[in-house]
């Protein structure tokens, strides 16, 4: 019995086509057809009805996927115990997050599993804007949100959560002067996370639950918080950032926190797969490295 025609239809059924499921496995969606079709013929069934428009499983395909994604599993389970007992991990993870992410917390981490896992490939697609894990075949997303994310058949962890606060230079406070209160922001130039709304809006909070709300004009907007940092450091004017991407500068007194006690808010960091079935070993060694490792270069 050939395997590889219950694996390949598995996969198409789980992305929800073939074009998904061939950008996940990195092989053309004609080949993918063309083992589904020769498994049909085998069993005589149709089990994907397909047009240029439509793509449904049929209800034998429903049947037969359950049993074979059983299948598939065991042979994937046979698969990650001889790669954990060996210690040899190959293979690749496909995956996504911001550039913040990428520049402050995921950098060393990516470096340092593939220091130890020389046989695995990382491609790692860097951008602000999110997309459609599934549809691109990304195996794993981190992204940062104040809000919680919405519901969907996404599997989803919850990382960490990071503090933000306003940061500015100490050359920049002794010019324009230090506030004491959220009052006192009144009049100060503020640098912005992202160019969408040319406007910006300081939302404060105190661990007691105390809460200031304050909009401003910011005098640079920007997706880049490298270009931000170093804006303040210069002495251009108060930003809001996770203050974990400022640690550097914190420990150097390029920045002070100013309103110490005031924080510019939190947000959550969580980890993103599009199923818990399926997942090749080196996918979910690297999702559980970074369940483990990214909290501690979050943390202040």
């Amino acid at each position: 019995m050939d395997m590889n025609g219950y694996f390949y239809f598995v996969k198409v059924v789980e992305k929800k086509g073939f074009a998904p499921a061939g950008r996940a496995l990195n092989i053309p969606k004609s080949r993918l057809s063309r083992h589904v079709s020769q498994l049909e013929d085998q069993l005589g069934v149709r089990l994907i009805q397909r047009t240029s428009r439509q793509f449904k499983v049929t209800e034998m395909g429903e049947a037969i996927y359950q049993h074979a994604r059983k299948a598939v599993d065991e042979i994937e389970a046979a698969n990650t115990a001889i790669q954990e007992s060996s210690n040899i991990l190959t293979g690749k993870v496909r995956m996504t997050c911001s550039v913040g992410m990428a520049q402050f917390a995921l950098s060393p981490l990516v470096a340092r599993f593939l220091k130890s896992y020389p046989r695995v490939e990382i491609i790692q697609q860097v951008t602000n804007q999110a997309i459609d894990i599934i549809d691109t075949g990304v195996d794993i997303a981190i992204r940062a949100h104040a809000a919680p994310l919405p519901d969907s058949t996404l599997i989803q962890r919850r990382l960490a959560t990071v503090t933000w606060g306003l940061l500015a230079s100490q050359s920049y406070l002794e010019q324009a002067g230090i506030p004491m209160n959220p009052e006192d922001l009144e009049g100060h130039a503020g640098l912005k996370l992202g160019w969408k709304q040319d406007t910006g809006h300081w939302v404060l909070r105190t661990s007691d639950g105390s809460t200031f709300s304050k909009p401003y004009q910011p005098l640079l907007c920007s997706d880049d918080m490298v270009t931000l940092k170093h804006a303040a450091s210069a002495g251009l004017g108060i930003v809001a950032l996770p203050l974990y991407t400022c640690r550097d500068e914190l420990r150097a007194k390029r920045l002070v926190r100013v309103l110490p006690d005031w924080t510019a808010g939190n947000a959550d960091i969580s980890l993103l797969m599009p199923s818990r079935q399926g997942v090749p070993p080196t996918v979910s060694h690297f999702a559980n490295f970074l369940r483990d490792e990214l909290p501690r270069i979050v943390a202040i």
